[in-house]
């Protein structure tokens, strides 16, 4: 998959907020995504991102 800056990731596992969707906010070896539930900010590697990726949109 092709990630991008600013794009909408919907994962497999919800935030404990209700949210399944996550903004990318970096990109690289490691990604850094906000929840747009709560804004809460996370760092995950690339791999866990690409498992658990269940689909992808724009801003």
């Amino acid at each position: 998959m092709d990630f991008q800056v600013g794009q909408i990731v919907k994962l497999k596992k919800k935030h404990p907020c209700g949210s399944f969707e996550w903004e990318i906010l970096r990109v690289g070896a490691d990604f850094r995504l906000k929840c747009l539930g709560c804004e809460h900010q996370v760092m995950l590697s690339r791999s866990l991102v690409e498992k658990n990726c269940r689909g992808l949109r724009d801003k």
